[in-house]
Formats: structure tokens, sequence, C-alpha cells
């Protein structure tokens, strides 16, 4: 991200950053007597691709679910679209159009891929179950409507060989593509990945990078992701927050951060022992 003017920003490669999306101000998160998260405070613009970065146990998954609403703060606020953000369930979260995918992969093992990606349709479905179970009508017209949305997205990331093979005989790398999908089917405004590419070959890991660019390219969604490869981060991201024991010791572009000594000393140059 190079230049800034009136909030917005433009990037090296010519995209616009708008305003900003979702805002965590003053951030503190308690398991009992356990500190997660520490009064941390940084922004999400619309349209940029934001990593979340730290050593294990810097509170980066805590962050994640509190940005997704899986988790509520003791202390601060979640600004998001320029209003507070009340405690929200699961399905309202998704209905604002935030979704996400796991460190640990989430998937319906004995579905098909297709399948799969279709349950990312769910918040779009607007007919009752008796109208579903007898597939007519209004039910039927949104059945074909969100299976091409469905197909369009499954040919975008390059997955129709499988769309109709259970989940569970695909190897690791296309489970997490499928995740992907399904995330995508719900059309979000804001991308969650937590780790996107744990357990990639190099291969595997510069087709998903290639993915979330071209997410991020055309079809402009706002993603925020957790990220251990730093070659991936530097590469992916506009703008970088970087955690350590609950705290954030760094906020900027991938260049401010990577020359930011309390990050090389904290997560970049020297290990935790």
């Amino acid at each position: 991200m190079s230049n800034e003017s009136d909030g917005n920003f433009v990037t090296t490669d010519g995209r616009n950053i708008g305003g900003v999306m979702m805002e965590m101000k003053n951030i503190t998160l308690r398991f009992g007597g356990v500190v997660a998260l520490e009064n941390i405070s940084f922004n999400i613009l619309e349209g940029e691709v934001r990593a979340i970065i730290g050593p294990n146990g810097a509170g980066k998954s805590s962050m994640l679910n509190v940005i997704s609403g899986f988790y509520v703060p003791q202390e601060g606020d979640v600004i998001f679209q320029g209003s507070s953000r009340p405690s929200l369930k699961p399905f309202e979260v998704a209905h604002q159009g935030i979704a996400r995918t796991f460190q640990n992969i989430a998937l319906f093992e004995g579905m098909s891929v297709l399948d799969n990606v279709m349950t990312g349709r769910l918040t779009k479905m607007k007919t009752g179950i008796f109208s579903q179970m007898i597939w007519a009508g209004k039910a039927e017209r949104e059945e074909i409507e969100n299976r091409e949305a469905v197909e369009k997205i499954i040919d975008f990331l390059e997955i129709q060989s499988i769309r109709k093979t259970p989940v569970s005989r695909l190897p690791y790398g296309l489970k997490k593509r499928v995740e992907l999908a399904r995330a995508l089917a719900a059309e979000p405004n804001l991308l969650l990945l937590d780790e996107p590419m744990a357990g990639m070959n190099v291969e595997e890991k510069q087709d998903m990078s290639r993915f979330i660019l071209d997410v991020n390219n055309e079809f402009g969604t706002t993603i925020a992701l957790i990220e251990h490869d730093m070659g991936v981060v530097m590469d992916l991201s506009d703008r970088v927050v970087v955690m350590d024991y609950g705290r954030k010791i760094g906020d900027g572009t991938p260049d401010e951060v990577r020359n930011n000594q309390e990050v090389i000393d904290a997560y970049l140059g020297v290990s935790h022992d």
C-alpha cells in the first residue's frame, strides 16, 4: 500500500482501498484470570487484505474470533460499518456479510464437494422448509439460482473435476480450497481466513495465494487472514498487524512491519524460549 488520500489508499498495483469497514477499539478479552487480548486497536479497510501475525500464543485466533463475533470482549468496542456491534449469534454474523474458514478444516466429510459448497448459500435461501420439500415454484427457482451461483464459484476455484467427489476422499490441499469455496458461496463482504496455507506444500500454497488475490481483485472482497508463512504474508497483504502475548506490537505495511525492531525481536528474528 503506497499512497494515502482522504482516508483512502491506493496500492502499489493500482487497487483502490476504501474507508474503514471494521474498527477494533481497545479490545480486551479474558478467560478467567488469563488475558488473551489486552487493549488492542486496529482497523480493517474496505477492499484490503489485512494480515494478523504473531508467534504461537500471541492471541491471533482469539482476535479472529472477536472479529467474527464468536467471542465478545469484556472491554472495548467492535465498530462494523459505522455502528457498534452488539453480541450476535453466528447466523446473525453471517447475515452481516462475514464468512470464515477455520484452522482445522470443518467440512461435511460424507457429502460431495458440491453439497458442501451449497451449504454456504443457506443465508441466501428465503423459502420455508415445506416449500423446499415439495421443490416447486419459488423454492425450485431459488434452488436453481443458488446452484448457478455455486457452480460459478466451483469454476472460479478450478475444482470442477471433483464437484461430485465426497470430501473424505480429497487430499488436504483440495479440502482447504473447498472450504474457501463454501465461504465464498455466502458472498461475504468480509472474508476471514484462519491459516489458509497451514499444512500445504509449496505448489498448494502458490495456488491458494493466487486464489486469495483473485477473490480480492475480482470480487472486491475484504480479507483478514492469519498466516504463519511470512513470505505469503508479505506477498499478499496490504497491511499487517503484529501481536505478541496478547498485545499489539506492530501495525503497518509489510515493509514497515519488516523493519520494525520490536517485531523483529519478538517474531521475525528471535524465537521465544
